[in-house]
C-alpha cells in the first residue's frame, strides 16, 4: 500500500506509546482495541471505524500508524516476543503471512471465513491469499485492483483518450513528450517494482506466476526482453527522476506527471487532496504489452487485518474481524476512502472504480498476485534493491537480474 515516505514517528515512540494495557501476562476483557498498521496516512479512516465498532458491536478501535514500512514490519515482529503486543495489525499476504503463521503468531480466521462466504461478505475468490495449510489467517483489510490514474484536464489539453492498446499507451506518452509533460511516475524507493510487475504480467503472466514460485529464472529471455523494453521507456524520456521526493498524490495533481500506477487505494489520495473522479483524474485498465493474451491481466493485491494467537483478549480481536468483514462495517470503510471494498454487497460510488470491481468480480481479466505479495520476501528483498539501481541506472540491467536470480538461488534451494 502506499505509504508517506518521511517516517513521522521512531520505533521507540511508538513502542512507548504501545505499554501501558497490552500485556498478555494474564486474560483481560478489553472494551478498545489497539490498531498497528503501516498507514499512517489512513488514521483518520481508522479512527472513524472505531467510533462506528464502539457504537454497533460495543468495541472500539485505536489505531497507531507507522508511515515507513520496514520500521513497522520490525516492531511487530519484534513484539511477538516482548509484552508489548497488538491486538490488531496490518500485514501482507504471501510469504510474509505464511512466515509469521509458521511462527504460531497469528489467530485462526477459518470461522470467520466460512461464515462470511456463506453470509456472501467475502468472496470465494479471496481465500487461497489468506490459506496457510490449509487453515486462513486474518481477514481482507482491503483489496485493490491496480492500474493507471491520469490527471484528466492535462489529457482534455492535449485531446488524449485512455489507451485500448499498449501501442496507444506509448504514443500517448510520445505526444505528452512533445508537449514538455512526463507521463509517467516511477520511483527507486519501496515501490520501485510497479513497472517490473505491470510488463511481466502484461507481456507473459505464466512466466511472472513461474517466477514467483521459482520455477523460472530471472535471467531467463522473456524476462531479459521485459527489462529491455522498460529501459527503452526511460531511454525515450517518458519518467519523472525516480529520486523524487514528491508524493505522488501531488505529481499528478500539479501535473509534474500525467499518470501514476498504483491499486485503486490511491484514489484516496486524489480524494484527499479535494480532486474530483471524472473531472480532475480518472483511471483506466492498463493494456496488456502483449496484444495476443486472451485476457488482460491486472495486477491484484489484498492486505490482511490480523489478531494475535495470543493476545490479551482474543475473543474480542476475533469478533472484531468478524465484523470488519460485515457490510455495514466496509460500506463504512470504503466510501470514506472513496475504494474499493472486498465485500461484494458494496457498492461503489466511484464510476470507473465501480466498473473495475465489477469485471474484475466477472473474470474479465486474468487477475496477477501483485510482485511485493508473490515475491518471497529474500528475492523481494534483493530485486527492490535491484530495480531501485536499474530505475537510476538503466545499463545495469543485465546485472540486477543476475544479482536478483542469486537470492532465488538461495532461497529456492531450500523451499522447493
Amino acid at each position: 500500500m502506499f505509504r508517506s515516505r518521511v517516517a513521522t514517528l521512531g520505533v521507540a515512540a511508538l513502542v512507548l506509546t504501545a505499554c501501558g494495557g497490552n500485556s498478555a501476562e494474564a486474560p483481560q476483557k478489553k472494551t478498545e482495541l489497539t490498531l498497528y498498521n503501516d498507514k499512517g496516512a489512513w488514521t483518520k479512516y481508522f479512527d472513524e471505524m472505531g467510533a462506528l465498532s464502539k457504537q454497533q458491536i460495543g468495541l472500539g478501535m485505536k489505531p497507531t500508524g507507522y508511515t515507513d514500512s520496514a520500521q513497522y514490519q520490525a516492531f511487530i515482529k519484534a513484539s511477538f516476543r516482548t509484552k508489548v503486543k497488538p491486538d490488531l495489525f496490518t500485514w501482507q499476504t504471501g510469504g510474509m503471512l505464511e512466515e509469521v503463521v509458521k511462527q504460531k503468531q497469528v489467530a485462526d480466521t477459518t470461522a470467520i471465513w466460512q461464515e462470511a462466504i456463506k453470509a456472501g461478505d467475502l468472496s470465494q475468490d479471496l481465500l487461497p491469499y489468506y490459506t496457510v495449510g490449509g487453515k486462513q489467517y486474518c481477514v481482507p483489510m482491503n483489496v485493490a485492483y491496480w492500474g493507471m490514474f491520469y490527471n484528466k484536464q492535462i489529457f482534455d489539453k492535449y485531446g488524449l483518450k485512455p489507451p485500448q492498446t499498449w501501442d496507444d499507451l506509448v504514443a500517448t506518452a510520445e505526444t505528452l513528450k512533445k508537449n514538455g509533460v512526463k507521463a509517467f511516475y516511477h520511483t527507486s524507493v519501496l515501490f520501485s517494482f510497479v513497472w517490473f510487475e505491470q510488463l511481466m504480467a502484461g507481456t507473459d503472466p505464466d512466466l511472472y506466476d513461474r517466477l514467483a514460485t521459482g520455477k523460472a529464472k530471472y535471467t531467463d529471455p522473456g524476462v531479459v526482453q521485459v527489462m529491455e523494453r522498460w529501459k527503452q521507456l526511460i531511454d525515450a524520456g517518458y519518467f519523472i527522476n525516480p529520486g523524487d521526493k514528491t508524493d505522488p498524490g501531488d505529481v499528478l495533481k500539479n501535473g509534474k506527471a500525467a499518470m501514476v500506477s498504483f491499486g485503486s487505494w490511491f484514489n484516496t489520495s486524489m480524494t484527499t487532496r479535494d480532486m474530483k473522479a471524472g473531472t480532475d483524474y480518472d483511471f483506466f485498465v492498463i493494456p496488456n504489452v502483449n496484444p495476443a493474451l486472451p485476457k488482460t491481466s491486472m495486477i491484484f493485491e489484498s492486505g490482511p487485518l490480523c489478531s494475535l494467537a495470543k493476545a490479551a483478549d482474543p475473543e474480542a480481536g476475533q469478533k472484531y474481524l468478524k465484523w470488519w468483514t460485515t457490510a455495514q462495517a466496509q460500506e463504512k470503510w470504503a466510501t470514506s476512502r472513496g475504494d474499493v471494498s472486498a465485500n461484494p454487497k458494496v457498492t461503489i460510488d466511484d464510476k470507473a472504480l465501480g466498473t473495475v470491481t465489477k469485471d474484475a468480480g466477472s473474470g474479465k481479466y486474468r487477475l496477477v498476485n501483485r510482485y511485493f505479495e508473490a515475491t518471497p520476501p529474500p528475492v523481494l528483498t534483493a530485486a527492490l534493491d535491484g530495480f531501485s539501481k536499474f530505475v537510476t541506472e538503466p545499463g545495469t540491467y543485465k546485472e540486477v537480474l543476475e544479482t536478483i536470480q542469486k537470492a532465488a538461488d538461495e532461497y529456492w534451494s531450500t523451499h522447493q
